[in-house]
């Protein structure tokens, strides 16, 4: 009896699964069967296959098309308007420029597109702007490229001759470590003269330091080291000279230029060492003025509205003998109808009547105020406390408040836009109030 009853449990299980079965077998036939419907619908509907066709055909083709059945011409095989029987859909607008090819049967099949294609690469123009546009997986050569050195190639006209040096400054062992590589096309007489260098820390002008002569050159290679000891606190005051002489048969030394090369801080900064060139400057052979001589560059950047000085240096000052500390500055003003605009200083060089500063400064000046404008620059010699006390000025600008060589060098100044214009002048020393 239990037996019987086990099979009848079986039986109606196993209809109940074969029913399931039947019914997931038909839903998935009938699902097939609406979509085949739905495509149907799609291709059959005449106005949106003549808007499509009239959308995306050219002009040509449309011209060929007289009634709702369009027949697929080789002008155009790209768009197909009426659906073959064999394909039961229409060719979706984002494969539809593919290109399509005949087949043997008559029919037209499209081919596939690489899914990965190669970047069109364009062609390549040489140019010196590394922010030029270069496609993704190619090689930029201007980046590659070594930059050139040109501190051996241009000399200017007129140039006695350059120097390259080093400098170094150990903070701890307070010790200035000067190394004097080499000199190229000095202007000597002949090849067979001696040439030496001689260093001087201004403002110290009795110590020295000097290297070995070098003959029948005129680009020596000295290749030498030198050491002067020097506070950390007075070694931004310092300006090393390098004072090149040609030595003659007798040995008599005659003065070929100069290289005067002030110590900032960003030059000594670091504890490393730095390597510098510098053109020679011939020593100037006039005697210098009652109260000095000052020399400083101007130029005037019409684009930025932009008036720049650069103070070099001076010489023959007048200093005061009953001051135990001595330390002089340059103040430079801009003035604009005799009144006061702007005022800018230099820093303070120790004790020396020939001081070295190498500061640049920059002001804001209209073109239209260039002609009511004036610069002023005051030597001063700081006394006890926060008084000063003055060595001399100079004042340059247009014809309404100089002359002479004031007057040339502002002109020169505006002649010449964005290039610096050097020149010595002489000291004025005013009455006091």
């Amino acid at each position: 009896m239990a037996e019987q009853v086990a099979l009848v449990i079986g039986g109606i299980l196993g209809g109940l699964l074969l029913l399931l079965l039947l019914i997931g077998v038909s839903y998935y036939l009938w699902k097939r069967l609406c979509a085949t419907f739905t495509y149907e619908e799609l291709s059959g509907t005449a106005a949106a296959s003549s808007a499509q066709g009239d959308a995306l055909c050219p002009p040509d083709a449309r011209t060929q098309a007289s009634s709702h059945t369009i027949h697929l011409p080789p002008i155009c095989p790209l768009l197909p308007l009426d659906r073959p029987p064999g394909v039961p859909f229409v060719v979706p607008p984002s494969l539809q420029s593919r290109d399509w090819v005949p087949l043997s049967s008559g029919e037209w099949a499209q081919v596939p597109q690489d899914p990965y294609p190669a970047p069109k690469l364009l062609p390549h123009t040489t140019g010196s702007n590394l922010g030029d546009a270069c496609v993704a997986g190619t090689i930029n050569p201007e980046l590659y490229k070594i930059p050139e050195d040109k501190s051996e190639a241009d000399f200017p006209e007129g140039c006695l001759g350059r120097l390259w040096f080093s400098v170094e400054y150990q903070q701890e062992a307070e010790r200035l470590l000067v190394g004097l590589i080499k000199a190229q096309r000095l202007h000597t007489p002949s090849e067979n003269c001696g040439l030496l260098v001689k260093l001087h820390l201004l403002p110290d002008e009795r110590r020295f330091l000097q290297t070995k002569t070098k003959r029948r050159t005129t680009s020596p290679q000295f290749d030498e080291q030198f050491i002067f000891q020097v506070s950390s606190k007075s070694v931004t005051q310092r300006v090393l000279r390098f004072s090149v002489y040609l030595v003659d048969r007798q040995r008599k030394h005659q003065l070929l230029g100069q290289v005067l090369f002030p110590l900032k801080k960003e030059t000594l900064a670091g504890n490393c060492r730095h390597i510098v060139w510098r053109d020679l400057e011939a020593e100037s052979l006039e005697p210098p003025s009652e109260f000095g001589d000052l020399q400083f560059c101007l130029s005037y950047n019409d684009r930025l509205n932009r008036l720049t000085v650069v103070v070099l240096r001076a010489k023959g000052l007048r200093l005061q003998e009953n001051t135990s500390f001595v330390s002089v500055f340059v103040k430079v003003s801009l003035m604009n109808h005799n009144k006061f605009v702007k005022c800018k200083k230099t820093s303070a060089v120790l004790g020396s009547t020939n001081p070295v500063y190498s500061e640049t400064f920059s002001f804001k000046a209209n073109p239209a105020e260039l002609d009511t404008a004036s610069l002023s620059l005051t030597v001063l010699q700081s006394a006890d406390g926060d008084r000063s006390h003055e060595l001399g000025r100079v004042v340059v600008g247009p014809y309404m408040y100089t002359r002479g060589r004031e007057l040339e060098h502002w002109n020169e100044m505006l002649s010449k836009p964005k290039e610096l214009v050097k020149r010595w002048h002489a000291l004025c020393c005013t009455t006091e109030p």
